[in-house]
């Protein structure tokens, strides 16, 4: 693997990672959010990610470029968690319940799974900076072995 397709392979770990950790804390911070535009209370967001895709366009450009092999890591989308159920609280005094049954639809953000999330993409962007600087080392080592 070059120098230059390892650098290109951890780049898109580490954005993954950054983008995971926005997710994560914009599902933290809309915990108690009770009505979105789209109506209901706010529904978790998830992070799908995929190998590097050669039918994507610049991905298939820069592959060619850098004479083929694994682009690292390609964000494919931020899914809606529609499936995972979210606490029902009674609280008649609330705006958003239900004015017959006083009950209160919340979000199905768990902080828990949340912060556990947090702690992995936190974990993988470190081992991918950890990466970036060995690959650094290496080139600076070459270079200083050539210059003799």
């Amino acid at each position: 693997m070059s120098l230059i397709r390892a650098i290109a392979s951890t780049a898109s770990g580490l954005a993954a990672q950054r983008v995971r950790m926005d997710v994560v804390a914009n599902n933290v911070a809309n915990i108690d959010t009770t009505a979105t535009p789209e109506g209901g209370p706010y529904q978790r967001r998830v992070v799908r990610f995929a190998s590097g895709d050669p039918a994507l366009p610049f991905s298939g450009v820069i592959r060619k470029f850098l004479g083929g092999g694994s682009m690292g890591v390609v964000l494919t989308q931020v899914a809606v968690d529609a499936e995972t159920p979210g606490r029902t609280v009674y609280d008649p005094s609330h705006p958003d319940a239900d004015p017959e049954t006083g009950y209160l639809q919340m979000p199905n953000v768990d902080l828990v799974q949340e912060m556990t999330d947090l702690t992995s993409a936190n974990r993988s962007y470190q081992a991918n900076v950890t990466v970036l600087n060995a690959m650094k080392q290496m080139a600076l080592r070459a270079l200083d072995i050539t210059s003799r």
